[in-house]
């Protein structure tokens, strides 16, 4: 009897929940509680820092008009900058600019995205094709990629082709890149564990090697996302013509042979808003959820 109790006095201290500050190393890990944070600590946190900044930047702005440190056609005011959005909303011109852009950026990423993986992982996997190709993916890499819009040009003509052949100049070697200093990344015990249990090839590839480098991978991606917009705004300055449309590169060229300050800006803001939106939404919940499944970020 007093063995039972004994136990059961064991039993019920064990069962009992424990002061985290009485635990220590795996225990204390372990042990580690998430605490949803208010939402109202979230906006605080997350959306009143940018919007200062943003509120201070108009104010500095503003002052700098007010004090003529450059004339009206060289510095638009904010509220000529506000007139022209609201002339291309009325207009219904505003969104068709936007829309132009964005769909010809996110398509050609995708296609990067399809053509940089599977060469990211052969150059990562295979030594010969690593040391004939990797040096001129770092150098095309470290091209600017205005460079490839007069000969996509020439080559293709003035058509979304071009656009296209631009952006994935731009944008597959910064995928492939990623994906192969993600590779390089892994620790060689997860591949040969991999071996061990009949990961291999293809197999490999979808349940060792692409988890794993995941985090160089991400990276690669958001790299290669910004290299894809800034090769189709280059191509959208340059490259002009009726049958491509009016996308936000064309605006902006368009306000600085109209001598529009106002339009100059609208364009240069909305370049800026498109980029910032597309981090915000897709690549940095990407980068969230990557750390998370590492352990690297508290869930929230």
């Amino acid at each position: 009897m007093a063995s039972t109790e004994k136990a059961a006095g064991v039993t019920g201290r064990s069962a009992a929940p424990q002061d985290p500050d009485d635990l220590a190393g795996l225990d204390a890990l372990d042990s580690t509680q998430t605490v949803r944070t208010p939402l109202r600590e979230t906006l605080l946190r997350t959306v009143l820092p940018p919007v200062t900044a943003v509120a201070l930047v108009l104010v500095v702005w503003q002052v700098l008009v007010q004090a003529e440190v450059a004339p009206p056609y060289k510095l638009a005011s904010p509220s000529d900058v506000w007139g022209e959005v609201r002339a291309a909303w009325l207009r219904g011109t505003l969104l068709d600019y936007i829309w132009t852009s964005v769909s010809r950026g996110l398509l050609g990423f995708l296609l990067a995205l399809a053509i940089g993986t599977p060469l990211g992982l052969l150059v990562a996997r295979v030594t010969f094709v690593r040391a004939a190709i990797g040096p001129i993916l770092s150098g095309l890499q470290s091209l600017p990629s205005v460079a490839w819009v007069p000969p996509a040009v020439i080559w293709l003509g003035l058509n979304d082709s071009m656009m296209f052949a631009v952006i994935l100049l731009g944008a597959v070697p910064s995928i492939a890149n990623g994906l192969v200093a993600g590779i390089d990344q892994i620790p060689p015990l997860f591949l040969r564990a991999g071996r061990t249990l009949g990961a291999t090839g293809l197999r490999g590839a979808r349940y060792i090697v692409m988890p794993a480098a995941l985090p160089g991978y991400v990276a690669g991606l958001k790299q290669g996302w910004a290299f894809s917009w800034r090769s189709l705004m280059a191509a959208e300055i340059i490259a002009s013509s009726p049958d491509l449309g009016v996308g936000l590169g064309q605006l902006l060229e368009n306000g600085r042979n109209n001598s529009s300050m106002p339009q100059v800006f609208l364009a240069i803001l909305l370049i800026l808003c498109v980029g910032i939106a597309v981090d915000l939404l897709i690549f940095s919940p990407l980068e969230r959820l990557v750390l998370r499944g590492r352990g690297l970020l508290v869930s929230r």
